[in-house]
């Protein structure tokens, strides 16, 4: 198993820490990883992605120009990364910042409203993992324990109340994603 994903929004969206955090639990389930951030204004509101690649076998480049999935934020992203996944791959977005939707048809794409579920449940810091539970929903490449054990050891610790938080974050994620 070797799955390629690229994570892309707007910088504060928590796209690197759940590249980071899908790498970790990747490593806890011995599997050959590779995390390599994109950033720099980014962080201030900008588009920011990661590239985050999880295998059984080594990994020969960390480097790619196409990818199995692709989870876009924000339209710049998709603008940029629909092109980007392999014919057959996946398309993963959140309604919330996409006008135009996705038009490729040799893709499937799936739809979340991580954005607006976690408003309405007032679990905003937990967003990211709202979709982090879309991708292992369609893709279970590591498990939802080690995920929470990366969580534990990314999150500092006066945020580790947030942890069960968190985790109905992802059950949730897994459950509104939707193919279109």
């Amino acid at each position: 198993m070797k799955h390629e994903i690229i994570i892309s929004g707007f910088g504060g969206q928590g796209v690197l820490s759940m590249g980071k955090i899908l790498a970790y639990a990747g490593l806890m389930e011995g599997k050959e990883v590779s995390w390599m951030p994109a950033y720099g204004p980014e962080q201030r509101g900008g588009t920011a992605n990661v590239t985050v690649i999880v295998s059984d076998d080594p990994i020969s480049s960390p480097i790619l120009s196409s990818y199995d999935t692709a989870i876009v934020l924000n339209q710049p992203s998709l603008d940029k990364f629909q092109a980007k996944v392999k014919p057959e791959g996946d398309l993963i977005f959140d309604c919330f910042n996409i006008i135009e939707r996705p038009t490729r048809t040799d893709i499937t794409s799936y739809e979340m409203t991580a954005m607006e579920t976690a408003a309405e449940q007032n679990m905003m810091k937990c967003f990211n993992m709202f979709v982090l539970g879309g991708l292992l929903k369609l893709h279970p490449i590591v498990s939802v324990e080690n995920v929470m054990k990366a969580l534990r050891k990314t999150l500092p610790e006066r945020h580790h109340n947030l942890l069960p938080m968190n985790e109905q974050a992802i059950l949730k994620g897994m459950e509104i994603i939707r193919a279109i």
